[in-house]
């Protein structure tokens, strides 16, 4: 019984650490989080922590890992409630623009943290990239039920709301990126019939 006991504390431990470190990184950057914040933070040790997570990499990879994991199903769950194919692919819009309006918006967790450790890091890098692969690879199968192929731009529409959301603080470019994606799903749908 104890070690049930041992299993079900490392988990909440973990997962304490991890919540500290994602609201941490998220707010403040990466670099400027130390250590020491992140023991105050969690209420852990440094040395529980270090029995967790090797270095501060290890770290925020599987920071990023989670943090991919729950966005990319809450986007997900937004999305696959909306019936019309074509809808729900404007829908993804719909749903950045309410992120972008949470209290709290720092742009993309991703971006940044390849902004703070590219090239230095390969296993962040990697992390990074697998995540926009699986985003893009969401946006992709939502396309293509709509019968577009439009793929790449609304993709690339996607990303630069994200990114311009975060840096002007301001929900907007989900809404003109949207406009966007209307105009190209609507020109892609009559070559796609001929109409």
């Amino acid at each position: 019984m104890p070690a049930a006991v041992t299993d079900e504390q490392n988990r909440s431990d973990r997962e304490t650490l991890l919540d500290a470190a994602e609201n941490l990184f998220y707010e403040n950057g990466i670099q400027a989080v130390g250590m020491d914040k992140l023991r105050a933070a969690s209420g852990l040790s440094l040395k529980r922590i270090y029995r967790f997570f090797e270095t501060k990499e290890t770290l925020v990879v599987a920071m990023l890992r989670r943090r991919d994991q729950r966005w990319r199903r809450s986007l997900a769950a937004y999305v696959d409630q909306v019936a019309d194919p074509r809808e729900r692919v404007l829908s993804i819009f719909d749903w950045l623009a309410e992120w972008f309006a949470e209290p709290g918006f720092r742009g993309c967790a991703w971006i940044n943290a390849h902004g703070e450790f590219a090239p230095s890091s390969e296993a962040v890098l990697a992390e990074v990239r697998t995540h926009k692969r699986a985003f893009r690879e969401q946006i992709e199968t939502w396309v293509l039920a709509a019968g577009a192929t439009v793929t790449e731009p609304v993709y690339l529409l996607a990303e630069g709301a994200i990114v311009t959301a975060g840096i002007n603080g301001d929900p907007a470019p989900a809404r003109q990126a949207r406009e966007a994606v209307a105009a190209l799903l609507g020109s892609s749908c009559a070559e796609v019939t001929g109409v």
